[in-house]
């Protein structure tokens, strides 16, 4: 008993576990908050993202990766890189349209009549010039020969005579001499029969082919004609496309007009032709529409009977002269008036008028006169200041254009323009609003085209920038040229593209110069030093040197000799019949030429004086 209760009050081992924390640090506490100092830190300054850098990659991989993407590019461009090209600018050109807002019937009314137009028509010497007046200011000039007719909106069946696949080019004859040159870009490809193929045009066209082009831009300098071969008729009210799918009416239209021009077209048209609703139509019947339509239809019958049957190189369709074109295109109820000079002239308009807008003949005037028609309306001076390479402002300020062989570039300058108080933001800001209208007056006069940069005055403020380019974007909505407008640069600059068709004015009234072939400077074989001028003395208080004469000096035997030809010559004047004395002229020259010069006076050296006691007191 005893030893069972010994075993049970023997308690059992129990085994102990210690664990031992690492030396940590203590955590500090703000005493008046009761937050960690760490969290209150985080709090105040958030700390960044830490980027992941990424691992390098072996050589060989980034090579593989390089020659991959190469491949599926060279994969997604198998056409042409100037149809992308084109393409890429027109898909950015309907972006742009599609943002501006479409105009408004109060708009349209306002711009139609916040200008006063007038054109004048001068037939001279078998010459026409034609040209159109804004409020008194001449904005565009037209010339016109019987000789030198333009080639523009011409139908020709050509032959191919070479295709360049490098220059994705074909140049093709058309009978004018040099030949024309037809780009893929202007290729009709729904026409050519490529199959699957890509669209490159050494597959769509072959030496010896028959092309059916029509002539976009006339031969310039060593550059012949522009050719493409999507055809377009213009008419007086649209423009009529064959073969093609889609219409389109001008967005100087308000909106109202747009769709019921749009649902007027719609059953006329047949399905493989569409237009392009010129501005000109705004106001038209139905009637003048459909009249419209099939005499451009009846032109394009005409043409393919004659290419069927025909022989490259070959006319098939021609435009009318230059005059009845202008008054066709331009010539339109924003009009006030159109004077003429010239019988003939007078005859063609009126005709041509009675048959297709009888509305506007009553626009017509016949001038009569002896005066000039352009001396009457100033036309002549402005043609002269047009040619100048600088032009004034009327405030003070001035642009100069200079021409390029890539581009036309345009300084503006404020010249003597001062503003009227503000500041010189301000200042600026109004000069380059001035600018701006005359810039876009110059381009439609001169008819520049081609790449334009406009060189402003540097503006600060964005707001004025935007001013400035919305001015000019507003002065150019009344050239009927394509053109294009860029944002202002970071460097002030103003870029833009306007549309080269014909030759310029400055082409027009002028020729290359023989001398130095239109570079302006003489070449000389050897090199030619200007010496510095002098400048002349500045102060009020010096006088100019008086130039000393130098006295001959006279000796006692040269003095008898002179008094005995002067004794002989009063003798012989006493005769009666008075005789020259022999031998008198050729003593008065020995006599003088026996006489010395005196000694050149010595140049006087120049000393500087210095006065101490100013130096000083300045000091």
């Amino acid at each position: 008993m005893a030893r069972k209760k010994a075993e049970e009050t023997v308690a059992p081992v129990a085994t102990q576990l210690i664990f031992q924390a690492p030396d940590l640090p203590t955590p500090k506490v703000n005493p008046r908050s009761g937050k960690l100092a760490a969290e209150e830190k985080a709090a105040a300054k958030p700390e960044k993202p830490i980027r992941k850098e990424k691992s390098e990659k072996p050589k060989k991989t980034r090579e593989k990766e390089s020659k991959a993407v190469e491949s599926d590019e060279s994969a997604k461009e198998p056409g042409s890189t100037r149809m992308d090209a084109k393409r890429n600018r027109r898909r950015d050109s309907r972006d742009s349209s599609r943002r501006r807002s479409s105009v408004t019937e109060s708009e349209f009314l306002a711009r139609r009549e916040s200008v006063e137009r007038t054109m004048v028509v001068r037939e001279k010497d078998s010459r026409i010039q034609i040209g159109v007046l804004e409020d008194g200011m001449l904005v565009e000039h037209y010339v016109a020969e019987s000789q030198g007719a333009s080639l523009i909106g011409n139908v020709y069946l050509g032959k191919v005579q070479n295709v360049l696949p490098s220059m994705e080019a074909a140049f093709v004859d058309i009978g004018r001499g040099r030949n024309a040159v037809l780009y893929s870009g202007e290729v009709d490809w729904e026409a050519a029969e490529t199959g699957n193929q890509p669209r490159r045009i050494e597959l769509a066209l072959k030496t010896g082919d028959q092309v059916l082009v029509q002539v976009t831009k006339d031969p310039v300098g060593q550059k012949g004609a522009r050719l493409t071969s999507q055809v377009s008729l213009p008419g007086r009210f649209l423009v009529y496309v064959p073969g093609g799918s889609m219409s389109g009416i001008s967005r100087k239209l308000p909106e109202g007009e747009r769709q019921r021009l749009k649902q007027i077209l719609k059953d006329v048209l047949a399905e493989d032709a569409g237009v392009i609703v010129r501005t000109a139509a705004e106001g038209a019947s139905e009637e003048q529409l459909i009249t419209d339509v099939k005499r451009l239809q009846a032109q394009w019958e005409s043409i393919n009977s004659k290419s069927e049957g025909g022989k490259a190189p070959l006319l098939l369709h021609s435009e009318p002269d230059l005059l009845v074109k202008i008054i066709r295109d331009v010539f339109n109820e924003d009009f006030q008036k159109l004077v003429v000079s010239g019988s003939e002239s007078m005859k063609t308009i009126k005709e041509y008028l009675d048959s297709v807008a009888p509305d506007l003949v009553e626009r017509l005037v016949e001038h009569k006169g002896d005066e000039d028609i352009f001396d009457h309306f100033r036309i002549g001076d402005q043609i002269v200041k047009a040619l100048d390479r600088k032009v004034y402002l009327p405030s003070g300020g001035s642009l100069v254009i200079d021409r390029t062989e890539a581009m036309t570039v345009i300084d503006v300058n404020t010249g003597k323009f001062i503003g009227s108080g503000g500041n010189l933001e301000e200042t600026v800001t109004k000069n380059n609003l001035e600018a701006a209208e005359e810039i876009v007056r110059q381009l439609r006069l001169r008819d520049i085209g081609g790449i334009i940069v406009v060189d402003f005055i540097d503006m600060i403020q964005e707001s004025n920038q935007e001013a400035v380019r919305r001015r000019l974007l507003e002065c150019l909505s009344r050239d009927r040229t394509k053109n294009q407008v860029s944002e202002v640069t970071s460097l002030g600059l103003v870029q833009m593209t306007r549309k080269k068709i014909g030759v310029g004015l400055l082409e027009t009234f002028s020729t290359t110069c023989e001398c130095c072939n239109g570079r302006g400077v003489t070449l000389h074989e050897e090199p030619r030093f200007r010496m510095p001028e002098a400048p002349a003395g500045k102060g009020k208080n010096k006088k100019k040197a008086k130039e000393e004469v130098v006295k001959k000096v006279v000796t006692p035997e040269q003095a008898d000799a002179f008094k005995s030809v002067v004794s002989q010559i009063a003798a012989a004047s006493t005769i009666e019949e008075p005789k020259e004395p022999e031998g008198k002229t050729e003593i008065l020259n020995a006599v003088l030429e026996s006489l010395p010069e005196g000694p050149a006076p010595k140049k006087a050296k120049r000393r500087r004086v210095i006065n101490l006691g100013r130096s000083k007191s300045q000091e």
